[in-house]
């Protein structure tokens, strides 16, 4: 999308955001942005993390079911050595 651009045509488009914008709007924008980019790069990290906590459970649902699923016919309960069976 950039490819075409080369430090020229990057110092006409910086000489045209100083000029829209003013030289006391600059530091503000700037920190603005990086403020916007901290949020979606955190809110990015918390949604890999949800998905990866989700894969864990549903995995571990995945296994939990199959495991009880293949063993209830055939698990059964030892007698405590309090009581007789």
């Amino acid at each position: 999308m950039f490819a075409g651009l080369n430090g020229w045509h990057l110092l006409i488009l910086l000489a045209v955001i100083l000029l829209l914008f003013g030289a006391a709007k600059l530091p503000a924008l700037a920190r603005s942005m990086g403020q916007s980019a901290r949020a979606f790069k955190g809110e990015m990290s918390a949604m890999k993390e949800e998905d990866a906590a989700r894969a864990k459970l549903d995995e571990k649902t995945e296994t939990t079911e199959g495991s009880t699923a293949a063993g209830s016919a055939t698990t059964t309960t030892p007698a405590s050595p309090d009581r007789p069976s």
